[in-house]
């Protein structure tokens, strides 16, 4: 029977309209998603197996990242062509992730007071081990000088083929401003690294088509691994954790977008591709690129988002913040610990240096945490292990609540540098604008023209997505 012939009262989906939806990246990572869990359940071994796949393509990404980096941050510092600007922009961030990192730990702090998840497991603190944890879990940990000194790379080539996002920050700045003070000299190098930054975002385009199967691999390893009893027996730490970072999420990064004028729903639709990589990788790292380009083609400046956002990568682990306060917490709980407000609150002031620099890698929020019991006296390293087996289920949260946060705050940050378009921010949040896939341009959003009688303020830039005189967006996907 044709399609044509079909019974009455029958609905047949158009063909072509089934390939636009599976060619879509979100799509196609969503089916990578539960494809990997229903593997990892029904054929664990096999599931456990395909962690490669996972791996192999967080590794192609990661390879992309320091020049991504590299090229974003210096040609955005050389166009600024002021020192003043890129120190404010600089302070700003810093200043905004101090405050919502703490705003992230406290939230943490009182919700795992309240639901006290640990409470009444009465472990005994003899019969902890440290076998079988991870060697970086283990180890001593570095002192703040030595964190600090180790932002500084051997050599300015060696930053760029480490796995450190901060020393890729430090060479690209200074170079930033290298390039600032050679005037003429330095504005054909400039050009170079421009037109650079353009061959790698095609080659990250062609990298991210391979995310439904690092999606697909490190879920069926997740679940095969692990296993859905594991997260059974300890699903009211990672329940509540889960619930914690969505109320942040909701609320406090919600209450942000507000008072910047946008809304944070329309923001989540618009990334909803990376949120699926994310949650799919257990990492933040894959879509670094991507937020990028995205951010830049929402109507931030370019400069504002290379610095602020790769910065984010660092200082600004909102679901790592809250791991760390509710995981400190939870295991002193589940040993008999009674931690007083003022022990707590000496964890806290810890943890604000223990969770700078964790890179969005997954695992970096548990040596981090590892880093916080090594560094107070008070709960015993062993007691990670009673949470090293459902910590995989956290890192979903942990990495998918960090996206978001440095997302809101490269638009906030813009928003106070007057380097956000906001007509056009809230025209592509609409969904007026789209975002397309093609190679990376330089596309600053110019000032509107006075609009025409009878047209209000913003319409050129819906004309714009109509195809009329549209300027190329820098895009990767």
């Amino acid at each position: 029977m044709s399609r044509n012939d079909a019974a009455p009262g029958t609905v047949t989906a158009p063909p072509g309209r089934i390939r636009r939806l599976l060619s879509l990246l979100y799509i196609q990572c969503l089916i990578g998603v539960f494809a990997g869990a229903a593997v990892g359940w029904l054929w664990p071994s096999f599931g456990a197996d395909l962690k490669p796949l996972g791996d192999g393509f967080i590794a192609l990404v990661r390879m992309m990242i320091a020049p991504v980096i590299f090229c974003t941050v210096v040609h955005g510092i050389a166009s600024m062509g002021n020192a003043r600007a890129v120190g404010r922009v600089s302070l700003k961030a810093l200043i905004y992730f101090e405050v919502l990192t703490t705003v992230a730990m406290v939230i943490g702090l009182v919700v795992v007071n309240l639901v006290q998840p640990g409470v009444g497991l009465h472990v005994e603190v003899s019969t902890l081990s440290t076998e079988g944890l991870p060697p970086e879990a283990t180890q001593s940990h570095e002192s703040v000088a030595a964190f600090v000194l180790s932002t500084i790379p051997d050599t300015l080539p060696s930053a760029l083929t480490g796995h450190e996002i901060l020393p890729v920050l430090l060479i690209s700045v200074l170079f930033g401003f290298g390039l600032n003070a050679a005037g003429e000299a330095g504005a054909g190098i400039t050009q170079g690294i421009e037109k650079l930054s353009k061959v790698l975002f095609t080659l990250i385009r062609w990298i991210m088509r391979l995310a439904p199967i690092g999606a697909f691999g490190s879920m069926a390893f997740t679940i095969g691994n692990y296993g859905l009893d594991t997260l059974r027996h300890l699903f009211l730490l990672v329940g509540s954790f889960w619930l914690t970072a969505l109320f942040f999420v909701l609320v406090v990064l919600g209450t942000v977008m507000r008072i910047n004028g946008l809304r944070l729903l329309p923001f989540l639709r618009y990334i909803k591709e990376e949120l699926l990589i994310v949650l799919g990788t257990s990492s933040s790292e894959p879509v670094l690129p991507r937020m990028m380009a995205k951010l830049h083609h929402a109507g931030a400046s370019k400069p504002v988002v290379g610095i602020t956002l790769p910065a984010g990568y660092s200082f600004n682990l909102d679901g790592t913040a809250i791991y760390l306060t509710m995981g400190s917490v939870f295991l002193a709980q589940a040993l008999g610990i009674d931690l007083s407000l003022t022990q707590q609150l000496s964890m806290l002031a810890v943890m604000l240096l223990t969770s700078k620099g964790a890179a969005g890698v997954t695992g970096s929020g548990f040596i981090a945490l590892a880093a916080t019991l090594s560094a107070v006296p008070h709960v015993p390293v062993a007691a990670l292990a009673l949470i090293f087996g459902v910590d995989r289920f956290m890192s979903e949260a942990r990495a998918l609540t960090s996206v978001v946060g440095n997302g809101v705050a490269t638009l906030a940050v813009a928003k106070w540098e007057g380097e956000l378009d906001e007509d056009r921010a809230r025209a592509v949040l609409r969904g007026e604008i789209p975002y397309t896939s093609g190679p990376e341009a330089d596309h600053t959003p110019a000032p509107h023209a006075d609009p025409a009688p009878g047209e209000k303020a913003g319409d050129a830039d819906v004309k714009e997505a109509a195809g009329t005189d549209r300027a190329p967006v820098p895009a990767v996907g």
